[in-house]
């Protein structure tokens, strides 16, 4: 889902409010139907139903911890959630339509694909119903209409994780992108090109795990002069694991985003770090901002976007958030 001046204090301060209440794109599979999630005990207290829509295909455990950021938000602000997804564009612009149709009072959706929702997310703004954008469409949720965004600068991130390995000595990565059309994905890559010309980008089909494995290992195989090979989500990342064991290869690991078994890898030095957009902390913000917009005119950012990463997982803090991991909130 190029580099500017939004800076991390924006995120400091933020989240600071948010994680106080709470203690805080990847492959994946097939599409799930809409279901209707409650926060908890105090699920409905408050009058409000949001509604959240993402471009998830289920089996990606990214997505859990969007999910789980939000319901704990739900829970406390006493907000009833209803949480839908499709990875179809047009599909989840209908998916954006019913929020507006069945009258929800706030809507917080992913906009990876800015221009196929750009109609529904108009249709929300004029029924009266705020939008936050998070995840997917830094770059566009204003020119949609949406009131504020959570998330990372995915052109930002590439960029600091090309460095980094730049830095280390890479001279020929190869960039896996797994989601073809990801604005998101693309950004990644691009931002670590920019850092290191030698980037290659290599396009993979997420959801068939089989597959990854079997095309990176084929292109490992084949050219030996890649020395790092970058994923962008953690499933993939598990997949290319496999590939470099089956191909031979010597390439060094990184990945974007995290997960248990990812988590893990770290901290067996099989992975050489993650770079984490925190997805916990955008789901848990963008209904709290919703909720505090709707309940008292608030608007967190200041018009800016608020970032939640780039935020670096290594062995330097790997003991401390791989607890976090299991419990699907890191």
């Amino acid at each position: 889902m190029t580099p500017r001046t939004r800076t991390f204090r924006i995120l400091a301060a933020g989240a600071a409010v948010m994680l106080a209440a709470a203690a805080c794109s990847g492959g994946g599979r097939e599409k799930t139907e809409d279901s209707g999630t409650s926060g908890g005990n105090a699920a409905g207290s408050s009058g409000y139903t949001i509604a959240m829509i993402t471009h998830e295909t289920p089996g990606d455990t990214f997505w859990d911890k969007i999910k789980n950021g939000a319901q704990q938000a739900a829970k406390d602000t006493g907000v009833t959630l209803k949480y839908s997804n499709d990875p179809e564009a047009t599909k989840q612009a209908v998916l954006i339509q019913n929020a507006v149709d069945s009258k929800v009072n706030g809507i917080a959706t992913t906009l990876v694909t800015p221009d196929a929702l750009a109609g529904s997310v108009k249709a929300a703004t004029e029924a009266g119903i705020p939008v936050v954008g998070f995840n997917s469409g830094i770059d566009d949720y204003q020119k949609l209409g949406a009131l504020m965004y959570f998330g990372s600068d995915e052109t930002l991130a590439g960029t600091t994780a090309g460095k980094r390995i730049g830095d280390a000595g890479a001279k020929h990565p190869l960039c896996v992108i797994q989601a073809q059309g990801s604005v998101a994905l693309e950004a990644r890559c691009a931002g670590v090109k920019s850092a290191v010309p030698g980037t290659e980008n290599i396009q993979v089909n997420g959801a068939d795990d089989a597959s990854v494995v079997s095309t990176l290992q084929a292109k490992l195989a084949q050219d030996k002069s890649i020395d790092y090979i970058v994923t962008l989500g953690a499933p993939i990342a598990i997949d290319a694991l496999k590939a470099m064991d089956q191909a031979g290869s010597s390439a060094k690991l990184i990945t974007f985003d995290l997960n248990a078994e990812a988590a893990q890898d770290i901290k067996d030095k099989k992975i050489e770090f993650s770079i984490d957009q925190q997805p916990y902390v955008q789901g848990y913000m963008a209904v709290t901002s919703l909720y505090l917009n709707i309940k008292n005119g608030n608007d967190i950012g200041g018009g800016k976007a608020v970032l939640t990463g780039p935020s670096f997982v290594d062995a330097s803090n790997i003991d401390k958030i791989v607890p976090f991991t299991k419990n699907n909130t890191r």
